[in-house]
Protein backbone atom coordinates (compact mmCIF):
# COMPACT_ATOMS: atom_id res chain seq x y z
CA UNK A 1 0.00 0.00 0.00
CA UNK A 2 2.95 2.28 -0.63
CA UNK A 3 1.82 4.18 -3.75
CA UNK A 4 -1.32 5.30 -5.56
CA UNK A 5 -2.08 6.91 -8.89
CA UNK A 6 -3.21 10.55 -8.63
CA UNK A 7 -3.84 13.40 -11.04
CA UNK A 8 -1.21 16.18 -10.98
CA UNK A 9 -3.48 19.22 -10.78
CA UNK A 10 -0.96 21.64 -9.34
CA UNK A 11 1.06 22.26 -6.21
CA UNK A 12 -0.53 23.22 -2.94
CA UNK A 13 0.50 26.30 -1.04
CA UNK A 14 0.69 24.26 2.19
CA UNK A 15 2.62 21.18 1.05
CA UNK A 16 5.26 20.43 -1.50
CA UNK A 17 3.39 17.26 -2.49
CA UNK A 18 -0.29 17.56 -1.56
CA UNK A 19 -3.65 16.66 -3.07
CA UNK A 20 -5.34 19.98 -3.89
CA UNK A 21 -8.62 18.67 -5.25
CA UNK A 22 -11.44 18.59 -2.73
CA UNK A 23 -12.90 15.64 -4.64
CA UNK A 24 -10.20 13.34 -3.19
CA UNK A 25 -11.89 10.27 -1.73
CA UNK A 26 -10.55 7.33 0.29
CA UNK A 27 -13.27 4.73 0.34
CA UNK A 28 -13.60 1.06 1.14
CA UNK A 29 -16.24 -1.34 -0.22
CA UNK A 30 -19.13 1.10 -0.25
CA UNK A 31 -17.53 4.20 -1.99
CA UNK A 32 -15.97 3.97 -5.45
CA UNK A 33 -13.01 5.98 -6.68
CA UNK A 34 -14.56 8.46 -9.17
CA UNK A 35 -12.14 10.88 -10.86
CA UNK A 36 -13.16 13.09 -13.78
CA UNK A 37 -11.25 12.28 -16.93
CA UNK A 38 -9.56 15.30 -18.53
CA UNK A 39 -7.51 15.60 -21.65
CA UNK A 40 -3.78 16.25 -21.55
CA UNK A 41 -3.51 15.59 -17.78
CA UNK A 42 -0.41 13.71 -16.75
CA UNK A 43 -0.42 10.83 -14.25
CA UNK A 44 2.45 10.21 -11.86
CA UNK A 45 3.27 7.92 -8.96
CA UNK A 46 2.85 9.34 -5.47
CA UNK A 47 4.54 7.80 -2.44
CA UNK A 48 1.97 8.10 0.36
CA UNK A 49 4.56 7.57 3.09
CA UNK A 50 6.48 10.62 1.83
CA UNK A 51 3.43 12.84 2.31
CA UNK A 52 3.44 14.12 5.87
CA UNK A 53 -0.06 14.37 7.26
CA UNK A 54 -1.85 14.68 10.57
CA UNK A 55 -5.56 14.53 11.33
CA UNK A 56 -6.90 17.90 12.51
CA UNK A 57 -10.59 17.02 12.65
CA UNK A 58 -12.87 13.99 12.45
CA UNK A 59 -16.49 14.37 11.37
CA UNK A 60 -19.25 11.78 11.75
CA UNK A 61 -22.22 12.45 9.46
CA UNK A 62 -25.49 10.58 9.96
CA UNK A 63 -25.55 10.04 13.73
CA UNK A 64 -28.97 9.96 15.34
CA UNK A 65 -29.44 8.01 18.55
CA UNK A 66 -25.83 6.76 18.79
CA UNK A 67 -23.99 8.44 21.67
CA UNK A 68 -20.86 10.51 21.13
CA UNK A 69 -18.69 8.78 23.74
CA UNK A 70 -18.80 5.37 22.06
CA UNK A 71 -17.85 6.95 18.73
CA UNK A 72 -14.96 8.94 20.22
CA UNK A 73 -13.39 5.82 21.71
CA UNK A 74 -13.35 4.17 18.27
CA UNK A 75 -11.97 7.02 16.16
CA UNK A 76 -9.39 8.48 18.56
CA UNK A 77 -6.50 6.44 17.12
CA UNK A 78 -6.73 8.44 13.88
CA UNK A 79 -5.07 11.39 15.64
CA UNK A 80 -1.88 9.29 15.97
CA UNK A 81 -1.29 9.18 12.19
CA UNK A 82 1.96 10.76 10.95
CA UNK A 83 1.74 10.37 7.14
CA UNK A 84 -0.98 10.01 4.51
CA UNK A 85 -0.61 6.24 4.22
CA UNK A 86 -0.97 5.94 7.99
CA UNK A 87 -4.14 8.02 7.79
CA UNK A 88 -5.64 5.63 5.24
CA UNK A 89 -4.64 2.49 7.16
CA UNK A 90 -5.98 3.81 10.46
CA UNK A 91 -9.18 5.01 8.81
CA UNK A 92 -9.75 1.50 7.50
CA UNK A 93 -9.24 0.04 11.00
CA UNK A 94 -11.63 2.58 12.51
CA UNK A 95 -14.22 1.66 9.91
CA UNK A 96 -13.92 -1.99 11.00
CA UNK A 97 -14.40 -1.00 14.64
CA UNK A 98 -17.51 1.02 13.81
CA UNK A 99 -18.94 -1.91 11.84
CA UNK A 100 -18.27 -4.24 14.80
CA UNK A 101 -20.52 -2.10 16.99
CA UNK A 102 -23.54 -3.31 15.01
CA UNK A 103 -25.09 0.17 14.94
CA UNK A 104 -24.64 1.09 11.28
CA UNK A 105 -25.61 -0.30 7.88
CA UNK A 106 -23.16 1.56 5.64
CA UNK A 107 -19.98 3.41 6.49
CA UNK A 108 -18.13 5.59 3.98
CA UNK A 109 -14.87 7.50 4.38
CA UNK A 110 -13.97 10.92 2.95
CA UNK A 111 -10.48 12.42 3.41
CA UNK A 112 -9.95 16.08 2.61
CA UNK A 113 -7.45 18.88 3.17
CA UNK A 114 -7.94 20.72 6.44
CA UNK A 115 -9.06 24.36 6.08
CA UNK A 116 -9.98 27.13 8.46
CA UNK A 117 -8.20 29.31 11.00
CA UNK A 118 -7.01 26.31 13.08
CA UNK A 119 -5.78 24.22 10.14
CA UNK A 120 -2.17 23.01 10.27
CA UNK A 121 0.09 22.97 7.19
CA UNK A 122 -0.03 19.17 6.97
CA UNK A 123 -3.53 18.73 8.36
CA UNK A 124 -6.37 16.69 6.89
CA UNK A 125 -9.99 16.17 7.89
CA UNK A 126 -11.57 12.71 7.92
CA UNK A 127 -15.33 12.37 7.53
CA UNK A 128 -17.22 9.13 8.18
CA UNK A 129 -20.69 8.97 6.62
CA UNK A 130 -22.83 6.45 8.47
CA UNK A 131 -26.36 5.11 8.21
CA UNK A 132 -27.85 3.83 11.44
CA UNK A 133 -29.76 0.58 11.77
CA UNK A 134 -33.53 0.68 12.06
CA UNK A 135 -34.96 0.42 15.57
CA UNK A 136 -36.62 -2.93 14.78
CA UNK A 137 -35.52 -5.42 12.16
CA UNK A 138 -36.76 -8.85 11.09
CA UNK A 139 -35.37 -11.55 8.83
CA UNK A 140 -36.00 -15.01 7.42
CA UNK A 141 -32.86 -16.89 6.43
CA UNK A 142 -31.48 -20.34 5.93
CA UNK A 143 -28.74 -21.57 8.25
CA UNK A 144 -26.21 -24.34 7.80
CA UNK A 145 -25.14 -26.48 10.75
CA UNK A 146 -23.12 -29.67 10.93
CA UNK A 147 -24.70 -31.66 8.10
CA UNK A 148 -28.06 -30.04 8.72
CA UNK A 149 -29.95 -27.20 7.09
CA UNK A 150 -32.37 -24.99 9.01
CA UNK A 151 -34.72 -22.12 8.42
CA UNK A 152 -34.06 -19.20 10.76
CA UNK A 153 -36.67 -16.58 11.68
CA UNK A 154 -35.41 -13.67 13.73
CA UNK A 155 -36.16 -10.21 15.02
CA UNK A 156 -33.75 -7.77 16.65
CA UNK A 157 -33.66 -4.29 18.09
CA UNK A 158 -30.13 -2.89 17.53
CA UNK A 159 -28.52 0.04 19.32
CA UNK A 160 -31.34 0.32 21.85
CA UNK A 161 -29.77 2.91 24.16
CA UNK A 162 -27.26 4.36 21.72
CA UNK A 163 -24.15 2.45 22.83
CA UNK A 164 -24.38 -0.73 20.76
CA UNK A 165 -26.87 -2.60 22.96
CA UNK A 166 -28.95 -5.18 21.13
CA UNK A 167 -31.84 -7.53 21.90
CA UNK A 168 -32.83 -10.34 19.56
CA UNK A 169 -35.16 -13.31 19.27
CA UNK A 170 -34.41 -16.25 16.98
CA UNK A 171 -36.30 -19.42 16.08
CA UNK A 172 -34.86 -22.14 13.87
CA UNK A 173 -36.20 -25.45 12.61
CA UNK A 174 -33.95 -28.02 10.95
CA UNK A 175 -34.53 -30.72 8.40
CA UNK A 176 -33.72 -33.34 11.08
CA UNK A 177 -36.57 -32.19 13.34
CA UNK A 178 -34.30 -30.09 15.53
CA UNK A 179 -35.60 -26.75 16.81
CA UNK A 180 -34.18 -23.86 18.75
CA UNK A 181 -35.62 -20.75 20.42
CA UNK A 182 -33.14 -18.17 21.68
CA UNK A 183 -33.75 -14.83 23.38
CA UNK A 184 -30.60 -12.82 24.02
CA UNK A 185 -29.36 -9.37 24.95
CA UNK A 186 -25.92 -8.07 23.99
CA UNK A 187 -24.00 -5.21 25.57
CA UNK A 188 -20.55 -4.12 24.29
CA UNK A 189 -18.09 -2.34 26.57
CA UNK A 190 -15.58 -0.30 24.61
CA UNK A 191 -12.23 1.02 25.77
CA UNK A 192 -8.78 1.58 24.33
CA UNK A 193 -7.16 -1.79 24.98
CA UNK A 194 -9.90 -4.32 25.76
CA UNK A 195 -12.99 -5.00 23.68
CA UNK A 196 -15.56 -6.69 25.93
CA UNK A 197 -18.99 -8.00 24.92
CA UNK A 198 -21.49 -9.28 27.49
CA UNK A 199 -24.25 -11.61 26.25
CA UNK A 200 -27.14 -13.12 28.19
CA UNK A 201 -29.34 -15.78 26.60
CA UNK A 202 -32.37 -17.87 27.47
CA UNK A 203 -32.83 -20.84 25.16
CA UNK A 204 -34.92 -23.90 24.48
CA UNK A 205 -33.59 -26.53 22.06
CA UNK A 206 -34.66 -29.92 20.78
CA UNK A 207 -32.26 -32.19 18.88
CA UNK A 208 -32.55 -35.71 17.52
CA UNK A 209 -29.55 -38.08 17.49
CA UNK A 210 -30.69 -41.25 15.69
CA UNK A 211 -27.12 -42.62 15.58
CA UNK A 212 -27.25 -42.86 19.39
CA UNK A 213 -30.95 -43.61 19.74
CA UNK A 214 -32.05 -40.61 21.80
CA UNK A 215 -33.61 -37.16 21.59
CA UNK A 216 -32.35 -34.27 23.70
CA UNK A 217 -34.38 -31.30 24.95
CA UNK A 218 -32.64 -28.47 26.78
CA UNK A 219 -33.95 -25.38 28.54
CA UNK A 220 -31.36 -23.10 30.03
CA UNK A 221 -29.57 -19.86 30.68
CA UNK A 222 -26.19 -18.84 29.24
CA UNK A 223 -24.06 -15.86 30.28
CA UNK A 224 -21.05 -15.10 28.09
CA UNK A 225 -18.26 -12.51 28.47
CA UNK A 226 -16.06 -12.17 25.38
CA UNK A 227 -12.69 -10.41 25.65
CA UNK A 228 -10.62 -9.45 22.65
CA UNK A 229 -7.20 -8.87 24.19
CA UNK A 230 -5.49 -8.54 20.81
CA UNK A 231 -6.64 -7.39 17.40
CA UNK A 232 -10.25 -8.22 16.61
CA UNK A 233 -10.64 -11.89 15.60
CA UNK A 234 -7.02 -12.70 16.57
CA UNK A 235 -6.93 -13.43 20.33
CA UNK A 236 -10.25 -14.05 22.03
CA UNK A 237 -11.35 -15.23 25.48
CA UNK A 238 -14.87 -16.39 26.32
CA UNK A 239 -15.94 -16.93 29.93
CA UNK A 240 -19.33 -18.63 30.19
CA UNK A 241 -21.77 -19.77 32.85
CA UNK A 242 -24.52 -22.18 31.84
CA UNK A 243 -27.44 -23.59 33.81
CA UNK A 244 -29.52 -26.10 31.87
CA UNK A 245 -32.37 -28.50 32.55
CA UNK A 246 -31.93 -31.41 30.14
CA UNK A 247 -34.30 -34.21 29.19
CA UNK A 248 -33.14 -37.34 27.35
CA UNK A 249 -35.78 -39.50 25.63
CA UNK A 250 -34.95 -42.78 23.88
CA UNK A 251 -36.62 -44.57 20.99
CA UNK A 252 -38.07 -48.08 21.04
CA UNK A 253 -34.99 -49.51 19.34
CA UNK A 254 -32.52 -47.93 21.78
CA UNK A 255 -30.09 -50.18 23.59
CA UNK A 256 -30.28 -50.76 27.32
CA UNK A 257 -27.17 -48.64 27.98
CA UNK A 258 -28.86 -45.69 26.24
CA UNK A 259 -32.12 -46.26 28.11
CA UNK A 260 -30.19 -45.99 31.36
CA UNK A 261 -29.35 -42.42 30.42
CA UNK A 262 -32.98 -41.39 29.89
CA UNK A 263 -34.64 -38.90 32.17
CA UNK A 264 -34.01 -35.36 33.39
CA UNK A 265 -30.73 -33.88 34.59
CA UNK A 266 -29.56 -30.47 35.76
CA UNK A 267 -26.19 -29.07 34.74
CA UNK A 268 -24.52 -25.97 36.16
CA UNK A 269 -21.10 -25.24 34.70
CA UNK A 270 -18.35 -22.70 34.08
CA UNK A 271 -16.47 -22.71 30.78
CA UNK A 272 -13.45 -20.89 29.38
CA UNK A 273 -12.65 -20.80 25.65
CA UNK A 274 -9.40 -19.30 24.42
CA UNK A 275 -8.74 -19.03 20.69
CA UNK A 276 -5.99 -17.52 18.53
CA UNK A 277 -6.83 -17.20 14.84
CA UNK A 278 -4.19 -15.89 12.44
CA UNK A 279 -5.51 -17.52 9.27
CA UNK A 280 -6.14 -15.43 6.18
CA UNK A 281 -9.56 -17.10 5.72
CA UNK A 282 -11.81 -19.26 7.84
CA UNK A 283 -13.04 -21.88 5.33
CA UNK A 284 -10.20 -22.17 2.80
CA UNK A 285 -7.13 -20.57 4.36
CA UNK A 286 -3.88 -20.53 2.44
CA UNK A 287 -1.63 -19.56 5.35
CA UNK A 288 -1.78 -18.99 9.08
CA UNK A 289 -2.52 -20.98 12.22
CA UNK A 290 -5.51 -21.51 14.46
CA UNK A 291 -5.61 -22.89 17.99
CA UNK A 292 -8.50 -23.17 20.44
CA UNK A 293 -8.57 -24.59 23.94
CA UNK A 294 -11.72 -25.01 26.00
CA UNK A 295 -12.13 -26.11 29.60
CA UNK A 296 -15.48 -26.77 31.31
CA UNK A 297 -16.20 -27.57 34.95
CA UNK A 298 -19.71 -28.84 35.81
CA UNK A 299 -20.91 -29.54 39.33
CA UNK A 300 -21.66 -26.12 40.79
CA UNK A 301 -25.19 -27.38 41.29
CA UNK A 302 -27.47 -30.10 39.97
CA UNK A 303 -26.60 -33.76 39.50
CA UNK A 304 -24.06 -33.51 36.64
CA UNK A 305 -20.37 -33.20 37.52
CA UNK A 306 -17.30 -33.41 35.29
CA UNK A 307 -14.15 -31.68 34.03
CA UNK A 308 -13.97 -31.49 30.24
CA UNK A 309 -10.98 -30.23 28.23
CA UNK A 310 -10.75 -29.99 24.46
CA UNK A 311 -8.03 -28.77 22.08
CA UNK A 312 -8.27 -27.87 18.37
CA UNK A 313 -5.33 -26.88 16.14
CA UNK A 314 -4.86 -26.08 12.46
CA UNK A 315 -1.87 -24.96 10.39
CA UNK A 316 -1.84 -23.89 6.72
CA UNK A 317 0.93 -23.15 4.25
CA UNK A 318 1.17 -22.76 0.46
CA UNK A 319 4.45 -23.75 -1.26
CA UNK A 320 2.83 -22.73 -4.57
CA UNK A 321 -0.04 -20.41 -5.42
CA UNK A 322 -2.03 -23.40 -6.73
CA UNK A 323 -1.26 -25.77 -3.85
CA UNK A 324 -2.11 -25.49 -0.14
CA UNK A 325 -1.37 -27.98 2.63
CA UNK A 326 -3.35 -28.09 5.87
CA UNK A 327 -2.66 -30.03 9.06
CA UNK A 328 -5.39 -30.26 11.71
CA UNK A 329 -5.62 -32.04 15.06
CA UNK A 330 -8.20 -32.32 17.83
CA UNK A 331 -8.19 -33.98 21.25
CA UNK A 332 -10.43 -34.14 24.30
CA UNK A 333 -10.55 -35.56 27.81
CA UNK A 334 -13.60 -35.98 30.07
CA UNK A 335 -13.18 -36.81 33.77
CA UNK A 336 -15.74 -37.23 36.56
CA UNK A 337 -15.52 -35.11 39.72
CA UNK A 338 -16.81 -37.66 42.20
CA UNK A 339 -19.03 -40.70 42.45
CA UNK A 340 -22.03 -38.71 43.66
CA UNK A 341 -22.40 -36.82 40.38
CA UNK A 342 -23.00 -38.49 37.04
CA UNK A 343 -21.93 -37.87 33.45
CA UNK A 344 -24.68 -38.05 30.86
CA UNK A 345 -24.36 -39.46 27.36
CA UNK A 346 -24.98 -35.89 26.19
CA UNK A 347 -21.60 -34.84 27.57
CA UNK A 348 -19.58 -37.62 25.90
CA UNK A 349 -17.25 -37.16 22.93
CA UNK A 350 -18.25 -38.63 19.56
CA UNK A 351 -16.15 -39.27 16.48
CA UNK A 352 -16.88 -39.85 12.80
CA UNK A 353 -18.76 -38.00 10.10
CA UNK A 354 -18.38 -36.28 6.72
CA UNK A 355 -16.56 -33.28 8.25
CA UNK A 356 -14.92 -35.15 11.11
CA UNK A 357 -13.10 -38.46 10.61
CA UNK A 358 -14.20 -39.00 7.02
CA UNK A 359 -14.94 -42.50 5.77
CA UNK A 360 -17.07 -43.25 8.84
CA UNK A 361 -20.74 -42.53 9.41
CA UNK A 362 -21.87 -39.76 11.74
CA UNK A 363 -20.76 -40.93 15.21
CA UNK A 364 -19.55 -44.08 13.43
CA UNK A 365 -16.32 -44.53 15.44
CA UNK A 366 -15.91 -45.65 19.00
CA UNK A 367 -17.92 -47.59 21.58
CA UNK A 368 -21.33 -48.89 20.52
CA UNK A 369 -24.14 -50.79 22.21
CA UNK A 370 -26.58 -52.77 20.05
CA UNK A 371 -25.98 -50.41 17.13
CA UNK A 372 -26.16 -47.16 19.14
CA UNK A 373 -23.11 -44.93 19.48
CA UNK A 374 -22.52 -44.29 23.17
CA UNK A 375 -19.45 -42.06 22.91
CA UNK A 376 -16.36 -41.96 25.04
CA UNK A 377 -14.43 -39.89 27.54
CA UNK A 378 -11.17 -39.45 25.60
CA UNK A 379 -10.43 -38.98 21.91
CA UNK A 380 -7.91 -37.68 19.39
CA UNK A 381 -8.09 -37.08 15.66
CA UNK A 382 -5.77 -35.67 12.99
CA UNK A 383 -5.91 -34.91 9.29
CA UNK A 384 -3.62 -33.84 6.44
CA UNK A 385 -5.25 -32.05 3.48
CA UNK A 386 -3.96 -30.86 0.12
CA UNK A 387 -6.02 -28.27 -1.81
CA UNK A 388 -5.74 -27.16 -5.41
CA UNK A 389 -8.03 -25.26 -7.83
CA UNK A 390 -10.19 -27.07 -10.38
CA UNK A 391 -8.36 -28.31 -13.51
CA UNK A 392 -8.12 -25.70 -16.30
CA UNK A 393 -9.55 -23.09 -13.86
CA UNK A 394 -13.17 -22.82 -15.12
CA UNK A 395 -14.87 -19.68 -13.82
CA UNK A 396 -11.54 -18.15 -12.84
CA UNK A 397 -11.82 -14.97 -10.74
CA UNK A 398 -15.49 -15.73 -10.27
CA UNK A 399 -17.76 -18.61 -9.34
CA UNK A 400 -15.09 -21.20 -10.07
CA UNK A 401 -12.86 -19.88 -7.29
CA UNK A 402 -15.39 -21.18 -4.75
CA UNK A 403 -14.45 -24.78 -5.60
CA UNK A 404 -11.35 -26.73 -4.56
CA UNK A 405 -10.10 -30.22 -5.27
CA UNK A 406 -8.76 -31.80 -2.12
CA UNK A 407 -7.14 -35.02 -1.05
CA UNK A 408 -6.73 -36.09 2.54
CA UNK A 409 -5.71 -38.71 5.04
CA UNK A 410 -7.38 -38.62 8.44
CA UNK A 411 -7.70 -40.80 11.50
CA UNK A 412 -8.23 -40.93 15.22
CA UNK A 413 -9.52 -42.90 18.15
CA UNK A 414 -12.28 -42.68 20.74
CA UNK A 415 -12.69 -44.81 23.84
CA UNK A 416 -13.65 -44.91 27.50
CA UNK A 417 -10.04 -45.27 28.47
CA UNK A 418 -9.28 -43.72 31.88
CA UNK A 419 -5.73 -42.35 32.25
CA UNK A 420 -3.60 -43.79 35.01
CA UNK A 421 -1.14 -41.12 35.99
CA UNK A 422 0.97 -43.15 38.41
CA UNK A 423 3.86 -44.89 36.60
CA UNK A 424 1.68 -46.47 33.90
CA UNK A 425 3.00 -45.03 30.67
CA UNK A 426 2.05 -48.00 28.47
CA UNK A 427 -1.56 -47.99 29.62
CA UNK A 428 -1.85 -44.26 29.01
CA UNK A 429 -0.52 -44.61 25.45
CA UNK A 430 -3.03 -47.27 24.38
CA UNK A 431 -5.37 -44.57 23.14
CA UNK A 432 -2.75 -43.86 20.41
CA UNK A 433 -2.01 -47.48 19.52
CA UNK A 434 -5.12 -49.65 20.04
CA UNK A 435 -8.09 -49.59 17.62
CA UNK A 436 -6.85 -46.54 15.67
CA UNK A 437 -9.09 -45.61 12.73
CA UNK A 438 -7.67 -44.24 9.47
CA UNK A 439 -8.92 -43.46 5.95
CA UNK A 440 -7.78 -41.74 2.76
CA UNK A 441 -9.84 -40.04 0.10
CA UNK A 442 -10.48 -37.03 -2.06
CA UNK A 443 -13.20 -35.01 -3.64
CA UNK A 444 -14.56 -31.52 -4.23
CA UNK A 445 -14.95 -28.88 -1.53
CA UNK A 446 -16.93 -25.68 -1.97
CA UNK A 447 -17.27 -22.45 -0.03
CA UNK A 448 -20.91 -21.54 0.58
CA UNK A 449 -21.42 -17.81 1.07
CA UNK A 450 -18.32 -17.47 3.28
CA UNK A 451 -20.43 -19.10 6.01
CA UNK A 452 -20.18 -22.86 5.48
CA UNK A 453 -18.25 -25.57 3.72
CA UNK A 454 -19.61 -28.30 1.43
CA UNK A 455 -17.72 -31.51 0.63
CA UNK A 456 -18.41 -34.43 -1.71
CA UNK A 457 -15.82 -37.14 -1.17
CA UNK A 458 -14.87 -40.67 -2.13
CA UNK A 459 -13.10 -42.40 0.80
CA UNK A 460 -11.36 -45.69 1.42
CA UNK A 461 -11.16 -46.72 5.10
CA UNK A 462 -7.79 -48.29 5.92
CA UNK A 463 -8.01 -49.06 9.66
CA UNK A 464 -11.26 -49.79 11.49
CA UNK A 465 -12.93 -52.23 13.85
CA UNK A 466 -15.89 -54.48 13.21
CA UNK A 467 -18.40 -52.33 15.09
CA UNK A 468 -17.60 -49.16 13.13
CA UNK A 469 -20.06 -47.88 10.50
CA UNK A 470 -18.21 -47.10 7.25
CA UNK A 471 -19.09 -44.78 4.38
CA UNK A 472 -17.35 -44.89 1.00
CA UNK A 473 -19.19 -41.88 -0.44
CA UNK A 474 -19.97 -38.91 1.77
CA UNK A 475 -21.64 -35.52 1.41
CA UNK A 476 -20.99 -33.05 4.19
CA UNK A 477 -22.01 -29.50 4.96
CA UNK A 478 -21.08 -27.48 8.03
CA UNK A 479 -18.94 -24.83 9.67
CA UNK A 480 -16.44 -26.78 11.79
CA UNK A 481 -14.33 -29.47 10.17
CA UNK A 482 -11.26 -31.58 10.82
Amino acid sequence: MGTVHAKDLGTSKNMGQRFTSKKMHSAYNNTQHDFEKKKNVQTKMVDLQAIKARVDKIHIDGLGRTKDDIIKSQVSELFKAHDFQDVIVRAHKVRGKLEALGCFKNIGIFIDISEGPNATPEGVEVTFTVREMSRLMGSINTMVGNNEGSILIGAKAPNIFGRGEKAQVEYSYGNKSSSNINISTIKPFINDWLHTILTGSIYSTSSNFPWSGYTERDNGLLLDIAWYTGAINTLKHNFQYEAAFRQVSCSRQSSFSVREQCGPSLKSSLKHICSIDKRDARLFPTRGNFIQFSSEIAGLGGDIGFIKNELMMQSNWSPHKYLTFQVAAQAGLLRSINNEMKISIIDHFFLGGPLNVRGFDMRGCGPRSEGNATGGDVYWSAALHAYTPLPFRPGRNGFGDLFKLHGFINGGNLSNFTPKLANNYKENMKIFTDNVRCSVGGGIAMELGNAARIELNVIMPLLFVRSDVLRQFQFGIGVQYL
